[in-house]
């Protein structure tokens, strides 16, 4: 008669086995939460759907800014997105006074900021994009008319959260002072304003990013390598 052995395993190979499991569960974790963090930014656009626009017959905002503000959630890294046209101007202030005052006359180069393409025309579809690249207080207000838009509405306070921190393309000063538009008139001066676009930047819209990759493929090789320690 023959006997059948059933070799079982060491206790010692048994735990190493469970320690090894244990180990790829955490790093499947790590990895996890720092692709979440990695595409944690927002594009918000401005007024929702009303957009960013005046009424000129009715002297009235789209719609009532400091309440689409006080429903959102802004930090480092997001991304304004003003849908309006060449009627409208966009100013970024960190200066309260200038907001209040609805004017730029006496703003510093440093703190305050106008948008607005470089187009003189009135009636041209425009697309804004601002980062919000500074912690804390923010102001917006259009200032067209004389500050008269601001006046009756066209303007909104934020407060900028730390979040995530500023990504890799936005970590550097913010944007620079208005510019004129070119005198050349065959040359067409751009209609949308935007230090870098916010889907390519921060990864706000939904994609295959490159950290993603990077993490699979790290996430990839370690699992390749401890269950090949494993057994």
């Amino acid at each position: 008669m023959i006997n059948y052995q059933i070799r079982r395993p060491h206790s010692h190979s048994a735990a190493l086995m469970d320690s090894n499991t244990k180990l790829i569960l955490a790093l499947l974790g790590l990895l996890i939460t720092t692709a979440t963090v990695a595409t944690g930014y927002t594009n918000h656009t401005v007024g929702g759907d009303a957009g960013w626009f005046f009424h000129s017959k009715t002297n009235t905002s789209a719609t009532n800014y400091t309440s689409w503000a006080a429903n959102q959630t802004f930090s480092l890294g997001d991304y304004l997105i003003f849908r309006t046209t060449t009627n409208q101007t966009v100013i970024q202030t960190y200066n309260e006074t200038t907001y209040r005052d609805c004017t730029t006359d006496d703003a510093s180069d440093t703190d305050t900021f106008q948008y607005n393409g470089g187009n003189t025309d009135f009636d041209q579809s425009l697309t804004i994009e601002v980062p919000l690249t500074i912690e804390g207080a923010n102001y917006y207000f259009s200032d067209a008319g004389d500050g008269v838009q601001c006046q009756r509405g066209m303007a909104f306070k934020i407060l900028v959260r730390h979040g995530n921190g500023l990504p890799p393309s936005l970590n550097q000063p913010p944007p620079p002072p208005y510019v004129e538009a070119p005198s050349d008139p065959a040359q067409s001066p751009p209609v949308t304003i935007n230090g870098e676009s916010p889907s390519l930047n921060n990864k706000a819209a939904v994609g295959c990013t490159n950290t993603g990759v990077m993490l699979c493929l790290l996430l990839f090789g370690v699992t390749s390598s401890l269950m090949t320690m494993m057994w």
